[in-house]
């Protein structure tokens, strides 16, 4: 008998395949021209399915997924109510030429999809409309974990992601291997991406002394963060002679409080070992809020010099280092959901984690501030999310 794209393997099956999957190949990058559309890069996706009665092209499936998730979809039950409620004539401008596919088509595609192929592929599209903060590609890699996608004694996935400054189109996104952790899988994510030229700026967790010569070798600069949990590096940075150093400062207002940001750099010292160093910075953090001061330092070692990276321009990386925070991971976890997200089977979380990143950089891409508004603004009209992703 034919069979249909939706006869795919079991639920245990597709646990099977994703534990043996689960290992992160040695990172390949895929160029991606400024040229090429979002849907034609989705076009080099394989498709993990047996040949044999296949309706729908793989592409097609996932555009229409990240058109539902465009307009505020948060699992497999709406984005096929979503593909219904769109009709034949829209289903077709996306590929899909014989009509709606059943929502278990997309649950048991996704279990199965090559997560990292497609988060290389997506990545490597949005770093081609990737912005500049002061002059310089800024990329800032951070992770976060999948809290509602944990099975059983399965630990649920945690992700690193890299997300451009400014643009907050995300570049990139590995998944961290089983019993290891973020920083490994942070270097994995440095491997596929594009860093020549760029500027890469990481928290405290991934001052290492591996990872700083790894951003070298890819052509770029680091700018990471020390602070008390690196006692000995942290100690003799705090000794360095600040008081006889100007600083560059800046203060905002907003959200019902007064930040201000002092920052003093140096040439490095000559105990300094990270491959690369140029500069030592102190970050003075003051925040006042209901006339309550605190006050936070951290110290920073970059191998950006002083020319091209004066304490005015390490603070302006070092401040937008957080939009992965406040852009990527707050907005997921709040607008979408994600920690309450029930899907669980296979590849299926880290996909869907993924096509949320594509939402995102589509919606920040077209000039979107507010992503729930620009959700609701998509989700009433079934042409917005499609024609965003044709001419993404």
């Amino acid at each position: 008998p034919t069979r249909r794209s939706s006869d795919l393997p079991s639920a245990r099956e597709n646990n099977v395949r994703a534990m043996s999957s689960s290992r992160i190949p040695e990172p390949v990058r895929t160029p991606v021209s400024d040229q090429e559309l979002l849907v034609e890069v989705l076009g080099r996706m394989p498709d993990p399915r047996r040949r044999r009665g296949v309706r729908h092209p793989v592409a097609a499936l996932i555009a229409v997924a990240v058109c539902a998730v465009v307009a505020g979809a948060r699992g497999f039950t709406a984005i096929g109510e979503w593909a219904q409620d769109a009709g034949a004539v829209a289903l077709r401008r996306l590929g899909l030429e014989r009509g709606a596919m059943d929502e278990s088509t997309l649950r048991r595609l996704f279990a199965r999809l090559d997560a990292d192929r497609l988060d290389t592929l997506l990545g490597a599209w949005a770093a081609t409309r990737s912005a500049r903060v002061a002059g310089r590609r800024v990329i800032a890699i951070d992770g976060k974990t999948v809290r509602g996608a944990r099975d059983g004694d399965a630990a649920a996935p945690h992700l690193v992601a890299a997300l451009a400054h400014g643009s907050g189109a995300v570049l990139g996104q590995v998944a961290v291997r089983e019993k290891s952790n973020e920083i490994p899988a942070a270097r994995d994510l440095l491997g596929v991406l594009d860093l020549d030229g760029a500027v890469v700026t990481m928290d405290a967790l991934h001052t290492q002394h591996d990872t700083a010569a790894l951003v070298i070798e890819a052509g770029a600069d680091y700018v990471l963060t020390v602070k008390a949990n690196q006692k000995i590096l942290y100690a003799r940075l705090k000794a360095l002679p600040w008081a006889r150093i100007p600083a560059a400062s800046r203060t905002d207002r907003g959200h019902g409080r007064r930040a201000t940001r002092a920052v003093k750099a140096v040439d490095v010292p000559a105990w300094i070992d990270f491959t690369g160093a140029a500069q030592v910075a102190q970050l003075r953090r003051t925040v006042t809020r209901k006339g309550k001061r605190t006050v936070e330092i951290v110290y920073l070692v970059t191998s950006a010099d002083a020319r091209t990276a004066p304490a005015e321009v390490l603070a302006a990386w070092v401040q937008s280092h957080w939009e992965i925070e406040n852009r990527l991971h707050w907005v997921r976890d709040v607008t979408f959901d994600e920690d309450r997200s029930q899907v669980r089977t296979g590849n299926a979380p880290r996909v869907m984690a993924g096509l949320r990143n594509t939402a995102i950089t589509l919606l920040r891409l077209h000039g979107h501030h507010n992503i729930a508004a620009a959700l609701r603004h998509h989700a009433r009209d079934t042409d917005r999310p499609i024609n965003l992703l044709l001419t993404g």
